[in-house]
């Protein structure tokens, strides 16, 4: 079908367009490195890493992706190309599949949810650069730290004792996100444990002192939308 312009637009109407819904298991792909890139996702429930496997095996995080927001992988009015990631269910998830044929023909025909669309990509594109900011410029503990920082944000439940982060994740899978070892990670968490910054407790994370993280990063006070892993 195509979609009419209305007021107001927001992203959700593109689930009026023609779309299929599947669901995986956890553990299964949504897709891999190298298949046809011709499809978005809206996930209707569950989470989804996206991530990437190094020439040298080892696996690297980009970002969660809950329930109520899109994956959009794809290049819009070029060349039918490959996808240069992958998407992991995390959880059993449930999505819309929306074809890439199929969206740029409604994102022609309705300004509206095209500006919606653009916005939600350039959003995507300032998130990825502010990781990689952080990466090259504060080396090891900067990964660490800024990825911390953003899980607060996504993840943060403020209490007494502190923010936990309400994400199980195991060392490895921290580490993904910083695109180093395990063993780097268990150090740099051991380091912190002892000076107070944060403890651990039931599989989370709590963030005693979230300020000494930033001061150590430089903390450039990115809007909350932006210093995100979702």
């Amino acid at each position: 079908m195509n979609l009419t312009e209305q007021e107001p637009v927001n992203l959700h109407d593109l689930l009026l367009i023609r779309h299929k819904e599947k669901t995986w298991k956890k553990g299964a792909y949504l897709f891999q490195e190298g298949d046809k890139a011709n499809e978005i996702y809206y996930i209707k429930s569950g989470k989804v890493r996206i991530g990437k496997i190094t020439p040298d095996g080892r696996e690297i995080t980009f970002r969660i992706v809950n329930a109520e927001d899109f994956i959009s992988e794809v290049r819009l009015f070029c060349t039918l190309s490959t996808y240069t990631v992958h998407a992991k269910a995390i959880e059993d998830c449930e999505c819309a599949i929306i074809h890439k044929d199929d969206l740029e023909e409604n994102l022609l025909i309705n300004p509206g949810l095209s500006a919606e669309f653009m916005k939600m990509m350039g959003i995507h594109h300032q998130k990825t650069h502010s990781k990689f900011r952080d990466l090259i410029l504060h080396g090891k503990k900067g990964a660490l730290y800024s990825t911390l920082i953003r899980m607060t944000n996504s993840y943060g439940i403020k209490t007494d004792n502190g923010i936990i982060i309400d994400l199980s994740l195991t060392n490895q899978e921290l580490a993904n996100f910083c695109g180093m070892s395990r063993e780097v990670v268990n150090r740099l968490l051991g380091a912190l444990k002892k000076d107070g910054v944060i403890s651990i407790a039931d599989g989370n994370i709590i963030i005693h002192d979230l300020q000494f993280l930033k001061d150590e990063i430089h903390c450039e006070n990115c809007p909350v939308d932006i210093c995100r892993i979702d």
